[in-house]
């Protein structure tokens, strides 16, 4: 993860101490709105005379800012900044950051294949000649788009929206012209990245996709539909999109070492200008506190114009506290299983097997046990490259913890050193029962942290182990799903602890969507093939699955706020998987705790028809940001306007009028009291009684316990004061749920005693690494 920008209250003293070692870097400077000239064709200009006067020096404009933030990303040295940072026009001066990417039966497993169909009693507009499913514009913040794939054919559509203001860019090997009526804009921002290398970029400068990850979450969001779609036989179906109808947008931002802030503030503002409904983040980092987190802000922006923002929750589980993209007007998604696997099996020669999964499509073991290894050891117990003894393992299976270096990698260095066969198996400190299926380049099968050991323990005392993978077809319809994803990134989100995160989880493990022709499934140099679609893993590939869901609400109720959708999404969705047990969690097959799953599974079609919402507006955002105990200067930063008071304020975080609760316990403070407001957009005189679940540890009590609504729209209070009986160092969870016969409106409540994670947070202090 990317460190946090440094405090430029340390840069006097920096100065002093290292005078002659002062290297240029990339640094965002927002400056205050009225300071501006009015955002014209003289405003670059205009920003860069500003600059060379406050900078007293040569000074290198990179962007000028405008509809995501207000001002400009410049090359400077530190004094420069500092110089910059006295200036009353200046609200901030930041350090440029780098982030990380978080890397065709998800619509069947979501009940979205046919849009059109879908919203039963959603209203005739759906079903027009207009067909407003195409006029949903995502935007799409990532590694760029391979605009050949089929997923991005355009055959019937209908015109662009005459709104859309963005273009195509032209790049070495992008031509505009292979942007048509789906894939509408292509944009590649590569100018903070360039500085943060010190400018010895040695990548081709295009919206080209020339990594995968921007084409498979851009297909994945929404595709068109493709036949007979598969990984090498894998996974063989009918591939689309969550909004299969709706257009994208490609914005790249992210490159072989990462993505910079300053990028991706250049791409959210483009986005914005060009007039998406939907931005999509498959990426993200250690977020700091929110007035240096670009991402954070430029969200803010969008959020106020109505566009709806999706982030991935990162990949840094099952550890609490990993989390990104927590802003309460992002969603923020984890990752869950499908119910679809790719078994394997490693037999044993004592006779046991395991199940375990993978991807591998050549030629099998055949039906003869052979020598089992196992290298005792970090590296080689890793089967990192170079460790492995070819006169140890020639011919034999070979067992490979995971950790060190990627899946697909190990089995590579066990096919160099002349082993025919790889068990990877995990530990509990990493997958702990996860399994993943990857392509991989010789005969292997993935196993958890249980089989692991019992094998493990099996090469070390055998006085001849023997081994033997076998890989077979998919299975659907597996029970139990969905099950959390062991990596996908756990709250809480110490910025603010009071909003639960993640918001939802989401299909995020095995996902087959459009590849690069010209990548390789594993991404390693070695593999040679070739594949139209891959299947890979992560929280990138839930966000986009949220991506698609929200365009399709845009379309389906186009007067909702984003507050409205992702209240909807989040209090619909469920906790049950389809054993009817709670969702487990993949590290451990125990229950998950709220933490790792939010307010649950989304549920896109009992989404439609919610009930009750929880309206937020810009001014409540504000007014949750001004309890932070931030500067005003800092409040500003974020909500760009400097007229922000804080006269309103919240007592506590927690008073948002948020979709679920996050209940904070600590020693001095044993009793918790928030309020809500709850708007009817159902039925007219409808009745809603309250039901409470909440562990032993804790009462809770909610008042009024009926609530009346006589029209659509109105909007009602609740309060609930929760009391914490017994100190427990295990997060907790419950709900708070509204429900009448038709609808059930799920609030869900985590609970957490702060003394219980007092020296994890003493550790970490406001470390962007520690997120």
């Amino acid at each position: 993860m990317a460190a946090s920008a440094a405090r430029l209250s340390l840069l006097a003293l920096f100065l002093l101490t290292f005078p002659c070692a002062m290297a240029k870097k990339t640094y965002i400077v927002q400056v205050r709105e009225q300071s501006v000239p009015g955002m014209s064709t003289t405003s670059r200009d205009w920003h860069s005379s500003n600059l060379q006067t406050l900078a007293s020096g040569a000074a290198d404009l990179l962007y000028v800012y405008s509809d995501a933030f207000h001002g400009y990303a410049a090359s400077l040295e530190p004094h420069q900044a500092e110089a910059l940072q006295s200036s009353d026009a200046v609200l901030g001066v930041y350090e440029d950051v780098m982030y990380h990417l978080h890397t065709t039966r998800t619509p069947h497993f979501l009940k979205v294949e046919d849009e059109f169909g879908l919203w039963p009693g959603a209203g005739s507009h759906l079903k027009d000649a207009d067909q407003p499913f195409h006029d949903v514009i995502i935007g799409l913040l990532d590694t760029g788009v391979w605009p050949e794939s089929k997923s991005f054919d355009d055959t019937g559509y209908p015109e662009v929206p005459a709104r859309w203001k963005g273009k195509c860019v032209s790049g070495p090997d992008f031509d505009p012209s292979l942007c048509n009526k789906k894939l509408i804009g292509a944009y590649f921002f590569a100018k903070g990245y360039i500085k943060n290398l010190d400018g010895e970029m040695t990548e081709v400068q295009t919206p080209r996709d020339h990594n995968g990850h921007g084409t498979h979450t851009s297909s994945t969001a929404a595709g068109s539909p493709v036949a007979n779609a598969s990984l090498l036989g894998y996974a063989r179906g009918v591939a689309q999109g969550m909004a299969p109808h709706a257009r994208v947008a490609s914005y790249k931002v992210c490159w072989k070492e990462g993505c910079t802030g300053s990028d991706i503030l250049a791409a959210m503002d483009q986005a914005i200008r060009d007039g998406v409904d939907v931005l999509s983040l498959s990426l993200g980092g250690g977020d700091g506190p929110y007035y240096l987190n670009t991402i954070a802000i430029g969200a803010f922006s969008a959020m106020e114009k109505g566009i709806f923002v999706s982030a991935s929750a990162g990949n840094e589980g099952p550890r609490l506290g990993k989390l990104a993209n927590g802003a309460p007007w992002i969603m923020t998604a984890g990752a869950s299983t499908l119910d679809r696997t790719f078994p394997a099996r490693a037999l044993l020669g004592n006779k046991m097997r395991f199940a375990g999964a993978s991807l591998y499509s050549g030629p099998g073991m055949g039906n003869k046990l052979v020598g089992l290894v196992y290298n005792v050891g970090s590296a080689s117990s890793w089967c990192m490259p170079g460790t492995l003894d070819p006169r140890v393992v020639g011919g034999k299976v070979v067992l490979c913890d995971r950790g060190g270096n990627s899946r697909v990698e190990k089995g590579a260095v066990v096919r160099d050193a002349g082993g025919v066969g790889m068990i990877l198996g995990n530990t509990e400190e990493d997958g702990g029962e996860e399994l993943l299926a990857d392509c991989h380049l010789i005969p292997a099968v993935h196993v958890g942290a249980k089989a692991g050991n019992v094998i493990r323990e099996y090469a070390r005392t055998d006085r001849n182990p023997m081994a033997l993978v076998v890989t077979s077809a998919q299975e659907v319809n597996v029970r139990p799903t969905p099950v959390v994803a062991a990596s996908s990134s756990r709250g809480p989100y110490y910025q603010s602890m009071q909003i639960l995160k993640p918001d939802v989880i989401g299909p995020g493990v095995d996902i087959l969507a459009s590849w690069p022709d010209d990548i390789s499934p594993t991404e390693l140099d070695i593999d040679k093939r070739r594949v139209p679609f891959n299947i890979i893993s992560g929280t990138s590939m839930a966000c986009p699955h949220i991506s698609g869901v929200a365009a399709l609400f845009k379309a389906a109720r186009p007067s909702w706020s984003t507050s409205a959708i992702k209240s909807a999404l989040m209090t619909t969705a469920y906790v049950h998987d389809n054993t009817r047990q709670p969702i487990t969690d993949a590290t451990n097959r125990g229950p998950s705790s709220p933490f790792a799953h939010g307010a649950g599974h989304i549920n896109p079609r009992k989404a439609l028809s919610p009930g009750l919402v929880y309206e937020l507006t810009a001014d409540d955002y504000i007014a949750f940001v001004c309890s932070l105990n931030f500067t005003i200067k800092q409040v500003q930063s974020v909500v760009r306007r400097t007229n922000v008071t804080c006269s309103t304020k919240l007592s506590d975080p927690g008073q948002l009028n948020y979709p679920s609760f996050s209940v904070v316990f600590r020693p001095n403070k044993k009793v918790v009291r928030y309020a809500r407001e709850v708007t009817n957009v159902g039925e007219a005189r409808s009745v809603y009684r309250v039901a409470v679940e909440a562990p032993s540890t804790v009462a809770v009590r909610v008042r009024p316990r009926r609530l009346v609504f006589r029209k659509v729209g109105e909007k009602q209070r609740y309060r609930v004061t929760f009391v914490a009986r017994n100190r427990t160092d295990a997060a907790q969870g419950g709900s708070i749920t509204w429900r009448n016969r038709q609808h059930r409106v799920r609030s869900p409540v985590a609970f957490l005693w702060l003394e219980s994670f007092s020296s994890y947070r003493f550790t970490c202090g406001e470390k962007s690494s520690c997120m």
